[in-house]
């Protein structure tokens, strides 16, 4: 007695490789309309930059003629600002996230510290900006400095380097844990010399991919007033600043066509600084990442 019916499951087999195909060219036009908006977006933006892209621009400040603009104190201010906010954030991130992971008793309260820094990475930027205004600007009275833009930022990535370095302790076996204490290490040298080592590569890659967000974000630096004109270097962490996203959103901002193209090139610039830092990030995880 034959209990299949041969027909009805080849018409659902048909049915099933008909849908598998519908779906396969929907995700690939998804993929090929994505690819063509970001090409078409790159053309346009080397077409109209590369004209003003010399050593002229790299080395002059902003000016009120377009021939003349150049980011030197936007890329100085962006490099001032990274040197605040990396030690903060990676600290602070890695800190935490070693307390919570290693320390930190399992109970509800720990549960939800968690998830709400789970929660903090998809908040607006622009939230952080206002606090950033509140807290550092106006309470602490650091006024429209370097420190109080870096603190603020900081408070942007803080969640990103927290939940990557979270995932990068717990990604170390068990093993490693128990091969430490069984040779008379204390919980603090383990994680000093075992932890810590192997989690880095991890650590690294979040706090890279944090801080090539950082460099790229407007909003907050717009909230705490950072200057969007400056014609001067700053001395110290207590200088006004400006950075390559204020003075590229300044130039756009200006009614002349020939901003418009200046502003390509500031683009371009802004471009490459964060594939060289995702570059860097990918390098770190594929040379120094260990399998266990």
């Amino acid at each position: 007695m034959n209990l299949v019916d041969k027909q009805l499951v080849q018409r659902r087999r048909k049915k099933r490789l008909f849908s598998n195909r519908i779906m396969r060219q929907i995700f690939f036009s998804a993929s090929v309309f994505g690819i063509v908006v970001l090409a078409v977006l790159l053309y346009r933006i080397f077409r109209e930059g590369l004209p003003y892209l010399d050593i002229d621009f790299l080395t002059s400040f902003a000016s009120r003629f377009p021939e003349e603009a150049g980011i030197k104190a936007a890329i100085t201010g962006s490099v001032w600002l990274m040197a605040v906010t990396a030690p903060v954030s990676v600290v602070l991130g890695v800190g935490t996230a070693v307390y919570l992971e290693e320390y930190a008793k399992e109970n509800m309260f720990t549960r939800f510290i968690r998830m709400n820094i789970s929660n903090l990475a998809g908040v607006p930027s622009v939230v952080f900006g206002l606090l950033g205004l509140t807290v550092f600007v106006r309470l602490m009275e650091m006024g429209r400095s370097i420190i109080a833009g870096g603190f603020t930022m900081s408070l942007l990535i803080l969640p990103i380097i927290v939940v990557a370095s979270q995932e990068a302790i717990r990604a170390i076996p068990n093993s490693q844990y128990e091969a430490s204490y069984a040779m008379g290490a204390t919980k603090w040298q383990t994680i000093r010399r075992v932890v810590l080592p192997a989690a880095l590569p991890g650590i690294l890659t979040g706090g890279i991919l944090a801080l090539s967000r950082a460099i790229g974000e407007t909003a907050p630096l717009l909230m705490i007033g950072a200057l969007s004109f400056i014609a001067y270097l700053p001395e110290n962490i207590w200088s006004g600043f400006t950075v390559l996203p204020i003075q590229i959103f300044n130039w756009t901002a200006r009614p002349q066509e020939e901003f418009h193209l200046v502003a390509s090139t500031g683009i371009i610039i802004l471009l490459f600084i964060l594939l060289l830092m995702n570059s860097v990030a990918v390098l770190i995880r594929h040379k120094y990442s260990k399998r266990y």
